[in-house]
């Protein structure tokens, strides 16, 4: 499998597109990058926010992307080619 981009933004990282292939067909896959960090505030009010690893929610995969090592090498992918973070959509 390779990558080929990712367009999710700040302050919607995790609410992208990610493109990538596989056996010569390309896919192109929304909202399926849920972001491993967390973002709120601390009891002062200051927001707070923590930068995670991506991980793939499989309910947004195409049939073909389903499995078990599919999931698992479209994580590392991710975790390799798009930077951590949180949406920070939240704040």
């Amino acid at each position: 499998m390779k990558f080929i981009s990712y367009d999710g933004d700040w302050p919607n990282l995790c609410r992208g597109t990610l493109v990538v292939e596989k056996d010569g067909n390309q896919y192109s896959i929304y909202g399926a990058l849920i972001s491993g960090g967390w973002c709120g505030f601390d009891p002062d009010g200051e927001d707070q926010v923590e930068e995670g690893p991506w991980i793939i929610d499989p309910d947004e995969l195409p049939n073909e992307l389903k499995n078990d090592n599919d999931i698992a090498e479209l994580e590392e992918l991710a975790n390799t080619n798009v930077p951590h973070g949180c949406c920070g959509g939240c704040l």
